[in-house]
This record gives C-alpha cells, sequence and structure tokens, in this order.
C-alpha cells in the first residue's frame, strides 16, 4: 500500500511538471514600472515593438524587481518570444500596445518552447552582452546574431564614404547569412533574414541583387519545411520569397508577362482558322465536283453558259434547242446542285 502512494505520488508530480516552462529574470525597479509582459511572436516583422495581440502573459516583480514567468501554454516546438517591460502609463497602456510603439521600453528576443527553463542573469540594458541560462541550446542564439550586427555598425561607421558603404554592404551582407547557416536553426536566419531584407535599410538593394541568384534563399525555406512545416513563420517566408522574386523578376524583363500566353494563343487562333477556312474550301470542291458529275453533257454546257451570265433566250441561240428544253435543263440543274436560283450557282462555283 506504502509503495503504491509513493508511486502515485511520483505519478501525480511528474504530471503535474510535465511540459512546464519557466522564464526568470530582474528588472530595475527604480527606472521600469514593476509590470513584466511575455509576447509570442508569430510575424518575424514585428520582433522589435510592443503589440497588443502577440502578449500572452503578464507578471509583476516582488520588490527585489525579481521575476517570473511559468506554465504550459507554449508551444510544444520552437518559436519566437519576448519579454518587455515598459514605462506606460495605465491609461495610455493600450494604445502603446496596439500602435506597437512605446518609446520608453526595453525587450529581449529569445528562442523557447513550452519545456523550457530559461534564466536571464542581468537586466535588460546589459541583456545583449550576457548569456541566457537555457534548458534550450537555440535560446540565446539572437544575442549571439546581434552581437555581430554590433561589430557591423562599428565597421560602417569607421569611414562614412558610398564606397566603404558598398565594401560593407558585401562582407557583412555574407557574414550574417553564413553565420546564420551554421547556427543549424531556420528560425535564427529568420531572424537575420528579416534585418538583410528589411526595406528601410540599406541592405535592402543587395538584398534583391543577392536573391537573383543565390540559392540560398531557397535552401532556406527547404529548411524552414523540413524543420516547421506548419509554421505561421514558414507561410509568411515562402509569401514573402514569392512577392520579391517576382518584383526583381518584373524589374529585370524575366518576370511573367501576359504576352507569352496571349502570342502562342493568337498563332494558334490563326493556324486554326486557316485549317478550318481550308477543309472548308477543300469541302466545297468535292462536293461541286460530285455534284456536277451527275450533270449530263448538255447540262454542262448549259451551267458553263450560265456561268457566263447568258440569259435562257442566248443559251438556246448558243445550242441550236428550243427554249423549253433550255428551261427543262436548267431546273435539273437546280435540282442536282441543291440551287433555287442563277446567283446560287454562281456563289457556289465561284467560292
Amino acid at each position: 500500500m506504502k509503495t503504491n502512494l509513493i508511486l502515485l505520488f511520483f505519478a501525480l508530480t511528474a504530471f503535474s511538471v510535465r511540459a512546464q516552462y519557466r522564464f526568470t529574470g530582474h528588472v530595475d525597479n527604480t527606472q521600469w514600472h514593476n509590470n513584466v509582459y511575455l509576447s509570442i511572436i508569430e510575424d518575424y516583422r514585428k520582433m522589435s515593438g510592443v503589440y497588443s495581440e502577440q502578449i500572452i502573459a503578464k507578471t509583476s516583480t516582488d520588490s527585489l524587481g525579481y521575476f517570473k514567468f511559468t506554465g504550459n501554454q507554449l508551444e510544444n516546438e520552437n518559436r519566437i518570444y519576448r519579454i518587455h517591460v515598459d514605462n506606460c502609463f495605465d491609461d495610455a497602456q493600450n494604445q502603446n500596445h496596439f500602435d506597437g510603439n512605446c518609446d520608453d521600453s526595453k525587450e529581449v528576443i529569445f528562442i523557447a518552447k513550452n519545456t523550457d527553463s530559461i534564466e536571464f542573469p542581468f537586466t535588460f540594458d546589459k541583456q545583449m552582452f550576457c548569456d541566457i541560462n537555457s534548458s534550450n541550446e537555440k535560446s540565446n542564439v539572437f544575442v549571439k546574431i546581434d552581437s555581430i550586427r554590433e561589430e557591423m555598425k562599428f565597421a560602417f561607421s569607421q569611414y562614412r564614404s558610398e564606397a566603404n558603404r558598398k565594401l560593407n554592404n558585401k562582407k557583412w551582407f555574407k557574414t550574417l547569412q553564413d553565420f546564420g547557416e551554421k547556427l543549424n536553426e531556420p528560425i535564427a536566419e529568420l531572424y537575420i533574414y528579416s534585418f538583410l531584407s528589411d526595406r528601410r535599410n540599406d541592405l535592402h538593394e543587395h538584398y534583391l541583387e543577392d536573391l537573383m541568384d543565390n540559392t540560398y534563399y531557397d535552401n532556406l525555406l527547404n529548411r524552414l519545411n523540413e524543420t516547421y512545416p506548419n509554421s505561421p513563420y514558414t507561410k509568411q517566408y515562402k509569401a514573402e520569397l514569392t512577392s520579391d522574386e517576382f518584383i526583381i523578376n518584373k524589374d529585370t524583363g524575366m518576370g511573367f508577362s501576359w504576352n507569352y500566353v496571349l502570342y502562342p494563343l493568337l498563332a494558334v487562333s490563326l493556324m486554326g482558322n486557316f485549317w478550318f477556312w481550308f477543309s472548308l474550301k477543300k469541302q466545297q470542291t468535292v462536293t461541286v465536283n460530285k455534284a456536277k458529275e451527275q450533270l449530263t453533257k448538255q447540262e454542262q454546257n448549259i451551267l458553263n453558259l450560265l456561268l457566263e451570265e447568258k440569259s435562257n433566250k442566248e443559251i438556246a441561240d448558243a445550242l441550236f434547242v428550243s427554249l423549253s428544253t433550255v428551261k427543262t435543263h436548267v431546273n435539273n440543274i437546280y435540282k442536282k446542285l441543291n440551287v433555287q436560283s442563277r446567283e446560287a450557282i454562281k456563289s457556289l462555283f465561284n467560292s
């Protein structure tokens, strides 16, 4: 009985802690309000900022400034999360969170899943330079990427010439891409991609050039499909990549054009009309020849004179027959050729 109770206790304990996340850190209460927010970022274009639709939990710091988030409602695979503090007043907070803009705020962005325990050892001001203590080795990849971006900013600031900017664009563009690929985490590569392809960024022009002939972007899509096939990140990236590829192809004259469809259709239509006309003409010729073969020699003679627009009297005089005989032959010709008038005969043979 005692053994069963012990087993039951461990089973209940294991069940209660299963799939639990735990995020802890410290906030300077003298600088920030004691409210701390946890958000899930499903749109990688909205990594930086404050958006009310992303917030999934809110907690308050203790008297020493320490906070803790825990629960089991997160995704079971890696997603991008943000913890932020701000000094928005309560009456204006909803508006600031809705706008996605709060000038007086600090944030830390990280990768996590529902079973992770993460400790943020320093305040938000020092977060970029700290090592996040986490059960998930991918949690601190954004910190590493940001450290490279800081080096990049320093390189750009040394010489502000146009030549230096172009050289650094190519160098740091590839440096960031290669670093992201080595991290073996497609979500981290999206963090880099969102920076390199940002239209407000000087690197955007180089990104469009690179997209023309670099297979990296298609390979990234393959990695996302393999690791996160149903995630919003994969769907968003695929849509953006398709859009950007269309733009560059259109600008270079390589994009889709209705001319590629219309011209072949026009050619097929002309060929079809020609074939139809030729077939109809051939069929008419066969039909007329067969009908003409049914005529007697005298009727053929009269037909030739009809086609010369001779009157019945002129035909009678030319063939030395009576007018009534001509009229009889003409009626027979009408029946055999299935026509009702001289005009119909001319139309039949002249066509």
